[in-house]
């Protein structure tokens, strides 16, 4: 593919001039006379130097990269679509839309970073953590340092006996039950040859449990309420809700306890405990 440099000069003129500060994170500020985004803010959303971009949109420069492009349609906030339509421009085959990536919608990420009091996580469809809140750290510890398989909470849940000791033992059962039909909805909505159906193989190879549950043929049992036992508050009775974004297959699980309950009482001494620790974080050792 050859790369258009006019096309991609004139999309992302238009891009920047219709996304406002306010729909990025961004301070429009006094003395704005631009009427979209400057240059030099798209440049710092998109993790390039001002120049590089300003040559882009003058048709100029080497071609770029897969990585350059992929950091544009982040900083510019597109719609797959829009990606996909980007990736073209320049030359480049657009990246498979495979489901539950480690691309997260911007719309999604701005959502989760004004949750500063409530846990909440971004995660795939197989349950891998993308991003937290900082309540969300404080309650599950950081779930984004995993690698292969075991970033999968369900993964983990068969393999690692040290993933289950945040919960509730008498829900344990329960929880068992719930993982494994959730990843049976998902392996057969995605199909064989996916990455949940190589999930479903490296358990069934490796857990008598998950052997066990998988033969009931239990389809998405979905949480109401979940029971974490933290270490520093006692157990906590948490309300769980998700929100889906439909074009990444991506989940918003928020954690909410009931005004008034001791499990809300217990959240806000948790919240207390966690800003204590992001104002005199432990030294390293």
């Amino acid at each position: 593919m050859t790369i258009d440099r006019a096309g991609l000069a004139a999309f992302l003129r238009r891009r920047r001039a219709a996304l406002q500060p306010e729909d990025v994170g961004l301070v429009r500020g006094v003395r704005r006379r631009t009427s979209g985004l400057r240059r030099e803010e798209v440049a710092l959303l998109c993790n390039m130097s001002t120049d590089y971009y300003a040559k882009l949109e003058r048709g100029r420069g080497p071609q770029p990269s897969e990585h350059l492009i992929a950091s544009i349609a982040q900083g510019l906030d597109l719609s797959l679509d829009e990606r996909d339509y980007l990736f073209r421009l320049a030359g480049l085959n657009a990246p498979a839309r495979e489901p539950a990536g480690p691309h997260v919608s911007p719309g999604l990420l701005r959502i989760l970073e004004r949750l500063d009091d409530t846990p909440a996580e971004i995660i795939t469809e197989l349950g891998e953590t993308l991003h937290q809140s900082p309540l969300g750290v404080a309650l599950t510890g950081d779930r984004t340092s995993y690698r292969g398989p075991a970033r999968s909470i369900g993964y983990r849940w068969f393999i690692d006996p040290a993933a289950r000791q945040l919960y509730a033992p008498e829900d344990h059962p329960f929880l068992t039950r719930m993982f494994a039909s959730g990843l049976r909805r998902i392996a057969t909505l995605r199909g064989p040859g996916s990455r949940a159906a190589q999930f479903v193989n490296l358990l069934l190879a490796e857990s008598e449990e998950f052997r066990q549950v998988w033969e009931k043929h239990e389809v998405a049992i979905p949480p109401v309420v979940k029971r974490f036992v933290h270490p520093d508050v006692g157990t906590l009775e948490l309300h769980y809700q998700v929100l889906t974004d439909p074009e990444w297959s991506h989940h918003l699980s928020v954690y909410t306890a009931v005004p008034g309950s001791e499990s809300h009482e217990k959240l806000q001494r948790l919240t207390a405990i966690a800003d204590k620790s992001r104002t005199h974080p432990t030294p390293c050792r």
